[in-house]
């Protein structure tokens, strides 16, 4: 019984949202059309979506949960309460197989996928801003360049196996209290290949695998963000057994800036203006990521107050526009003033009504602070 949770990636108590995320990201990574050289992929792409068809539909889901299957149909679990082979005690019908038949089962003697490689960089934002090309050192297994990944010394070449005759896979019948069962398992002199080496490469010792480093260009699109992984097809481990190599994933890191703070694709930054700024009104130039910007700030602009300027953060990642430009608005007191500025400040305080009347008066703040 396929075990549609497993093949999206998801709980059994995933909400919908969950399992639709889950689905469209792997049809993404397991598209035919963008896996031209990996022939299992339309299985992988056809399975993914037979499991969302099934819980993404409420009744064939709740079906599935209780039978395990989504027609209704038990899936041989009667001798065990409805839990079904999967949650019985012996894990899954595989197993239940080994326990009475003595195993055997093995690894698949096909094409193997390679694995998957993860490294990670750290940019800094100006290179977020506008992408970046980096060159990564590194180290993977590749097809040993002595034998070409065939595991033979040059100018021999592997044989075909005789025990399985090429096949990779042996088949034998055993007799069991409930009649004779015809078991298929991994060749053990070949190990599955279908080929056995009688001079193994000296360099890779019959694997056909050597350990290569490598300096790989890695584009990185305007807009990306720490904790993002890029993926770039075809760059991990090379496949067993003639399958196509793992993928090369990319973690971002985001170096913190000195002047701004992301928030997604808008940029935060603190304004520090004076006391007449904020009542009367003013405009100034704010240096950005890509020059300057004119910021106009209202008379009246209290302390606290966020400006916004469209279109003047962080690209989106997918292109569709920018970000904003967000200036939080703080102000700026002198720590040493004139002696007329001095005179100056109390007039005002004075003819604001305030002096004298609130501890917690704007201007006794300032003069406190002269």
């Amino acid at each position: 019984m396929k075990d549609y949770y497993q093949l999206l990636g998801v709980a059994r108590t995933a909400s919908e949202d969950e399992i639709k995320k889950a689905f469209r990201r792997l049809a993404r990574e397991n598209h035919p059309d963008r896996n031209p050289g990996d022939s299992a992929a339309e299985d992988r792409f056809k399975e993914i979506n037979e499991a969302y068809s099934v819980l993404s539909d409420p009744q064939k889901r709740q079906q599935y949960d209780t039978f395990g299957s989504a027609d209704g149909a038990q899936s041989g679990a009667g001798g065990f309460g409805g839990q079904g082979f999967q949650d019985a005690n012996f894990g899954n019908l595989g197993d239940i197989f080994d326990a009475f038949f003595g195993g055997g089962r093995g690894q698949a003697s096909g094409p193997q996928r390679g694995q998957d490689i993860q490294t990670q960089i750290v940019l800094t934002l100006e290179e977020c801003f506008s992408g970046v090309e980096k060159k990564l050192r590194l180290g993977r297994e590749e097809a040993c360049p002595r034998c070409a990944g065939s595991g033979a010394e040059p100018g021999t070449k592997p044989n075909r196996c005789p025990r399985c005759d090429g096949r990779g896979q042996v088949s034998s019948q055993r007799q069991t209290p409930f009649g004779a069962f015809m078991s298929t398992t991994p060749c053990p002199t070949c190990r599955g290949r279908g080929q056995v080496v009688e001079r193994p490469c000296v360099q890779c010792r019959g694997s056909g695998r050597a350990h290569v480093e490598r300096s790989i260009t890695v584009r990185i699109p305007a807009g990306v963000a720490g904790g993002a992984r890029v993926r770039i097809s075809g760059e991990g481990e090379m496949g067993g057994r003639g399958g196509p190599p793992g993928d090369l994933y990319v973690l971002i890191r985001e170096k913190a800036h000195p002047r701004f703070e992301r928030q997604g694709a808008d940029l935060l930054i603190d304004l520090h203006l004076s006391y007449p700024d904020l009542a009367l009104g003013t405009e100034l130039e704010v240096e950005t990521l890509d020059g300057p910007c004119r910021v106009a700030v209202p008379s009246g602009t209290a302390v606290g107050q966020q400006i916004r300027v469209r279109g003047r953060g962080m690209p989106q990642i997918r292109g569709r526009g920018r970000g904003d430009l967000i200036a939080r608005v703080g102000v700026e007191v002198p720590r040493q003033v004139s002696a007329r500025e001095r005179e100056l400040l109390q007039e005002l305080a004075e003819l604001s009504g305030r002096h004298g009347r609130s501890k917690d008066s704007f201007f006794k703040r300032v003069r406190d602070a002269l």
